[in-house]
């Protein structure tokens, strides 16, 4: 019955994203649900990210701004605000959004309210900061069982968070991209496609990556959600393969690069050559 509760909630919660008009997808952690998962901000006007709570539970959520610099590895390492470089301080000085705090009932989903106000002396460029949804322990009342006891105990009690990329393009931005012939190496964990994508230019990429073949309808290899920032000219990929896969990509075949189906598919960067 719990789980079948949980369920309802969720499908109450993404009711309410698709009711407000949100198409790209939502990201789930402990019982905070979030959409969209990437903001883009190129205008004057601003947008709403939703916080749902699928819990059984009323939660609080603390939410902030935080730094992230990308490494070629495709990593996001967090950034001090003592830290920061120019573009990074002018990204956390011209973004604004309210509540800072949310209490959200069972099933209940709220908007976060967001906008940009870029300086007028401002560069072109893009600017970035990662906006974080963690979650508050509820206090929890001390059991008979710990008053009588003099011991010093402790528990550990976990603080779910999500975090979502909100991006500022402002003036005339653009990326040249190129893809390096893939291969297939031994990873930690088995088989792995490994390649560069190599960017250059003001504006960071995002997009889905696909292996496809000459005759076959669909692509053989998908891996979504690929970023990469303008910090960083180039970001290895590697994308786990089963052996089965392994042999059916061997050989002559097309990479592509594209924006996501939602954003309209567009070709963004191609290779073709051997696998092998």
């Amino acid at each position: 019955m719990k789980s079948l509760r949980k369920f309802s909630l969720v499908a109450a919660g993404l009711a309410a994203f698709g009711a407000l008009g949100l198409t790209t997808p939502a990201q789930a952690q402990g019982d905070l649900l979030v959409a969209p998962t990437r903001v883009v901000l190129d205008g004057s006007r601003g947008t709403e990210v939703i916080l749902s709570n699928i819990g059984s539970e009323e939660a609080t959520y603390r939410i902030s701004l935080e730094l992230r610099r990308m490494t070629e590895a495709g990593r996001l390492v967090p950034v001090e605000k003592t830290e920061a470089n120019g573009v990074e301080e002018a990204s956390l000085g011209m973004i604004r959004y309210a509540p800072r705090r949310i209490s959200l009932p069972p099933g209940q989903p709220q908007a976060v309210r967001l906008a940009a106000r870029p300086g007028a002396e401002l560069p072109d460029g893009e600017y970035r900061v990662h906006m974080s949804f963690k979650a508050i322990p509820r206090p929890r009342e001390v059991t008979e069982e710990q008053k009588q006891t003099d011991a010093v105990s402790f528990k550990l009690i976990p603080i779910y968070g999500i975090t979502i990329p909100i991006i500022v393009r402002h003036g005339r931005v653009e990326a040249q991209v190129a893809l390096t012939q893939p291969s297939i190496v031994q990873g930690e964990n088995g088989p792995e496609l490994a390649m560069s994508i190599e960017r250059s230019g003001e504006s960071s990429t995002y997009g889905v990556l696909s292996v496809v073949k000459d005759g076959l309808d669909e692509p053989m290899i998908l891996a979504g959600g690929i970023a990469v920032y303008p910090e960083v000219g180039s970001r290895q990929v590697r994308v786990n393969l089963t052996p089965e896969q392994v042999e059916q990509i061997k050989g002559p075949a097309r990479i592509e690069y594209r924006e996501l189906p939602e954003l309209g598919g567009g070709l963004i960067a191609a290779v073709d050559g051997m696998i092998g």
